[in-house]
């Protein structure tokens, strides 16, 4: 981008995590002049993405599938297992891609290896201007919203994208209200190596502490999540490397058989967050700056692509990229699939911290439904599963 547009661009977006290198790419790709503001950093702490077939789909549209394919691991089956103890426990459940018409659910990737390649093609792209600085003000006006910081000029965009996270500071300007909420868990991650195969197959342990799960990477390597209540969390993060992968083999029955670290741990507190709407004053909202719910069935992420796609969609056709009628489509198209998304993630989350038989009951009887009913699998399978389709 000449130096005689950098003060002036169509979007800018705030935050240069995942989501808002995809929305730069997939904008600029649709001809807008689009401005990322942020630090170009991911940190190599254990966590991995399971990017679902609509996501794969979207990144495969943008050219960045050949970077990832090595590095990533398909996702052919999703096995869900009741392990809270409940008199209603269920055998398995498990989803198979082929059901679906699809090859793999998706593909599962480290969170660093993703935005690494999400920023060599944002470099390589004429149409993208990376602003490595912290923004400190956002003001909208009638026509536009100026931006400003240390190291870059003051800043003018047609529309402000706030991809900044559950603390967004778009979201502010913007006066968009949010309901911010906390869950007595902690969510350990991790990648490990392990003796047996994976087979392509992701395995959720529902635990009264939350979800335990084991995601597939390249050769015998999986990627962890697993929640805890706060006091067990801070044990199991005190255990040396040899410990904690013997804690996790334990956890998961041995299912993958001896267990080592194979890279860096995390922790990671979990809460939800929700917004009043989507859009409003020049300033729209994706990924964790408007939704936030625990990493049960591989949704975080991966609806924040769909707001990606939502908002492209939303543009089509448009000159002015921030005005009324491009707002309130966007925020349409956002409010029932994050509700529904959130509600029912944060639903289950909360079955599995209640020992209350009328919840265990429930629960069972869903995953019993699951496994006998063809139809709502498959039904669950698009939905929850696929992630959606890409334009």
């Amino acid at each position: 981008m000449s130096s005689s547009q950098d003060n002036l661009v169509d979007i800018a977006i705030v935050g240069a995590g995942a989501v808002g290198l995809t929305a730069a790419l997939a904008l600029a790709k649709d001809g807008r002049r689009v401005a990322v503001l942020g630090p170009l950093t991911a940190p190599h702490d254990g966590r991995t993405v399971a990017l679902l077939d609509g996501s794969w789909r979207l990144l495969a549209e943008l050219g960045l599938t050949d970077a990832l394919i090595g590095k990533a691991a398909p996702l052919e089956v999703m096995r869900l297992v009741d392990d809270t103890g409940s008199l209603f426990r269920q055998p398995p459940v498990e989803f198979r891609a082929s059901e679906a018409g699809l090859e793999a659910f998706g593909w599962n990737v480290e969170n660093a290896e993703l935005v690494a390649a999400l920023v060599s093609a944002a470099r390589q792209h004429n149409g993208i201007r990376l602003v490595e600085s912290l923004v400190s003000a956002i003001v909208p006006d009638q026509d536009g919203v100026t931006l400003t910081g240390e190291g870059f000029s003051p800043l003018r965009a047609r529309l402000v994208v706030g991809a900044d996270g559950r603390q967004s500071r778009v979201r502010g300007a913007a006066g968009i209200a949010a309901r911010d909420w906390r869950y007595p868990q902690v969510a350990l991650t991790a990648i490990l190596d392990h003796r047996r195969d994976h087979n392509e197959t992701s395995t959720e342990f529902h635990t009264r502490k939350g979800p335990c799960t084991l995601v597939p990477l390249p050769g015998r390597r999986s990627s962890l999540v697993w929640m805890l209540d706060p006091a067990e969390a801070e044990a199991v993060s005190a255990l040396d490397d040899a410990g904690f992968a013997r804690r996790v083999e334990t956890q998961t029955h041995s299912l993958l058989g001896a267990m080592s670290l194979a890279g860096p741990r995390g922790r990671v507190p979990m809460g939800g967050l929700s917004v009043a709407r989507f859009a409003t004053n020049r300033m729209a909202l994706i990924g964790e700056a408007a939704h936030v719910f625990p990493p049960i069935g591989a949704q975080g992420l991966n609806l924040g692509l769909r707001d990606v796609m939502a908002l492209r969609e939303a543009l089509l056709g448009s000159d002015d990229p921030g005005e009324d009628v491009v707002m309130a489509a966007y925020d349409r198209a956002r409010q029932s699939d994050v509700r529904l998304r959130t509600g029912a993630v944060d639903a289950l989350n909360r079955t599995l911290l209640t020992d209350l038989m009328p919840a265990d009951l429930l629960r069972g009887a869903g995953l019993l439904a699951l496994s006998r009913i063809g139809p709502l699998r498959r039904f669950v399978m698009r939905q929850g599963l696929a992630g959606g389709t890409a334009r």
